[in-house]
C-alpha cells in the first residue's frame, strides 16, 4: 500500500507500556498486527513486569507450560522470539525485536525511470520482522519507510511551475514504485522504525537522475476588454483573462501549454469538425473573428514520453445591434449617454443630425456614444435622426452596404448575404427631465 503525505511526524518511546503487565526498559516502540503485539527495542531487549500483584512467570512461544523464569520482575528476551508473562491469573502475549538486527544494509539504489513511474531497486539485506502465532501461523508485519525526491508543482499565485518535495510512504521491499518526476532528483529513503525509535540510522541514497517524464499544466489567457462590473454596452464583453465561452468578438487569447521537461508541442485548432490550423510552439495566440464553435487541442510529448491531449473550448458570439430610442443626459449617470447595444463588431460608424438635418456628431467607436452636447453646450431636448452603418465579425469578407431600399428588400428576403450587415436610421429621443 502506498500513500502521499505532507508531514514527516517521529514518535520515539523511551518506556513503553503493554497492556497492565509489562513495559520496556529503555527506546522501544510498540507495533499492533492483526491483533498481535510486537515490541522493537532500540537494542539490548529488556522487559519488566508493571504493577506485580503475585508469581511472575515468563513463557518463550509456543511453550506455555515450563517458564523460562520464574519469580522475577525483570527479564531479558531473545530477538524474534514470542514470549507470555503470567501474574498471577493475568497473562500477556507479545513478540519482541532488536532494531539492532533488523537494520537496512542497502548497499545500492538504482532507479528505473518511464512516463508514469519510477521503479526503485534495492540491493542489500532488509530484514523482516516475522514471527510465529501459537496456531502455528507465520506472520510478517510489512516494514515501512519513506521515500524522499524532488518534483513539481504548478504554482497558481506564480503561474510557473515550482521545486516541491514529494514525500511517499511505502512497504519497504527490493523494489518499490514512486511516482514519476519530471526534474532531475535522487531518491533518499528513511526506515520510519529508527526515526520511530530515535536512533541513528543509515543515509540511504540514490545517484541523480536525469527525468524522462513530462507535466504540463495548460491555460488559456483572455484579452479583457475593460474592468469586471463596469457598465458596458457591449454584451457578452470579455472582462477575465479565464473567459472563454460566447464572448464577444473579437476574441484574442493566448495558448499557453506550460510544459515541464517538454521537447515537442502540437496544437490544432477546429471550427467544428473542421481543422484551421496546427502550430508547434509552446504557447500562442490566436484572434477569434467569426461566429461559432472552436476547439483547440494541444498534445505534449518528448523523446520518451507523450501526455494526455486536453482540449479547450471557445465560442465566439453572433453579431449584434440594438438601437434605443431615448436617452438622458442629465447626470444621474443612467442613460446619460446615446449609446447603442452591441456584440462583435468589426466595423461601425453613427452619425446623429438634428430636425433641419445638420450634423451634430459622430463616431466610429461602438464602446462609445453622444453625450447630448453640441460643440461643448447642451443639445435641445427632442428628436434627432441617426443613421449606422456596421458589420458584424460574422459578416461575409465581401459583404457590401447598399442603398436603403435594396437593403430593405433583402432583409425582407432573409438573405443571408445580410448576416452581420447593420444599415440602420430612426430617431433617438433626447430628453433631460431632472435627476
Amino acid at each position: 500500500m502506498k500513500k502521499s503525505i505532507l508531514l514527516l511526524i517521529l514518535t520515539v518511546f523511551s518506556v513503553v507500556s503493554y497492556a497492565l503487565h509489562v513495559e520496556c526498559v529503555g527506546k522501544a516502540t510498540l507495533l499492533t498486527h492483526d491483533g498481535d503485539t510486537l515490541l522493537v527495542f532500540a537494542s539490548a531487549p529488556e522487559l519488566k513486569t508493571l504493577n506485580s500483584v503475585g508469581e511472575v512467570d515468563w513463557y518463550r512461544l509456543p511453550d506455555t507450560i515450563t517458564p523460562v523464569q520464574t519469580g522475577t520482575d525483570y527479564f531479558y528476551p531473545e530477538h524474534g522470539e514470542g514470549y507470555m508473562v503470567k501474574v498471577g491469573a493475568k497473562r500477556d502475549v507479545f513478540w519482541v525485536f532488536d532494531y539492532e538486527q533488523l537494520r537496512p544494509t542497502i548497499s545500492l539504489i538504482e532507479a528505473e525511470l518511464d512516463c508514469e513511474r519510477t521503479m526503485l531497486h534495492l540491493e542489500g539485506e532488509l530484514p523482516k520482522i516475522s514471527y510465529t502465532r501459537l496456531s502455528g501461523k507465520q506472520m510478517t508485519y510489512p516494514r515501512n519507510c519513506y521515500v524522499e525526491y524532488m518534483s513539481a508543482a504548478w504554482s497558481e499565485d506564480t503561474e510557473m511551475w515550482m521545486d516541491s518535495v514529494a514525500i511517499e510512504e511505502l512497504t519497504l521491499e527490493q523494489e518499490m514504485t514512486v511516482a514519476a518526476s519530471p526534474v532531475a532528483t535522487d531518491y533518499a529513503i528513511s526506515d520510519m522504525l529508527a526515526e520511530q525509535l530515535g536512533v541513528a540510522a543509515d543515509t540511504l541514497r540514490s545517484p541523480v537522475y536525469q527525468p524522462v517524464a513530462l507535466k504540463a499544466h495548460p491555460v488559456t489567457v483572455t484579452t479583457t476588454r475593460g474592468k469586471q462590473g463596469e457598465m458596458s454596452n457591449e454584451v457578452n464583453r470579455p472582462y477575465s483573462p479565464d473567459d472563454v465561452l460566447n464572448m464577444s468578438a473579437p476574441l484574442e487569447v493566448l495558448f499557453k501549454a506550460n510544459g515541464l521537461n517538454a521537447e515537442y508541442y502540437q496544437w490544432k485548432l477546429y471550427k467544428g469538425s473542421s481543422l484551421m490550423l496546427t502550430r508547434s510552439d509552446a504557447e500562442h495566440r490566436y484572434t477569434f473573428t467569426d461566429k461559432g464553435n472552436y476547439r483547440a487541442v494541444v498534445a505534449i510529448s518528448n523523446s520518451h514520453c507523450q501526455l494526455d491531449s486536453v482540449e479547450f473550448t471557445i465560442s465566439v458570439s453572433e453579431s449584434m445591434v440594438v438601437v434605443p430610442n431615448v436617452f438622458t443626459p442629465n447626470g444621474d449617470g443612467t442613460n446619460d449617454e446615446f449609446r447603442v447595444v452591441y456584440r462583435s463588431l468589426k466595423e461601425f460608424h453613427c452619425w446623429v443630425y438634428n430636425r433641419w438635418g445638420h450634423l451634430v456628431y459622430e463616431w466610429s467607436d461602438p464602446a462609445k456614444g453622444w453625450d447630448g452636447t453640441i460643440g461643448g453646450r447642451p443639445a435641445a431636448e427632442g428628436a434627432y435622426f441617426y443613421v449606422i452603418r456596421a458589420l458584424g465579425t460574422d459578416a461575409d469578407e465581401n459583404a457590401k452596404y447598399t442603398i436603403k431600399p435594396v437593403y430593405n428588400s433583402k432583409l425582407k428576403k432573409q438573405d443571408e448575404a445580410l448576416i452581420g450587415v447593420y444599415q440602420l436610421s430612426g430617431s433617438i429621443n433626447l430628453l433631460r427631465g431632472g435627476k
